[in-house]
């Protein structure tokens, strides 16, 4: 449940990231979701396999979200 949560903050963060001026946060934003992910992995391999549901929804969120933002860096320059 806190890594669904977590990635949809980071979610939410990286819509604002998308904005030129915004764009530097991403820096911020990567480890943000990376943690998530982390958290998610974690849920993953503790749970049983009925009640996955919610970790893998986060891991795929904060994947989303990391990847999204590697690729408005890449855009950007890294700096915008």
């Amino acid at each position: 449940m806190i890594s669904l949560v977590w990635g949809i903050l980071a979610m939410i963060w990286m819509v604002l990231a998308l904005v030129p001026v915004i764009g530097i946060t991403n820096w911020l934003l990567i480890p943000f979701a990376a943690v998530g992910a982390i958290i998610a992995a974690v849920g993953l391999l503790f749970t049983r396999s009925g009640r996955r549901g919610r970790a893998k929804a986060g891991l795929v969120i904060n994947g989303i979200v990391i990847f999204v933002a590697i690729w408005r860096l890449g855009l950007g320059g890294g700096l915008i």
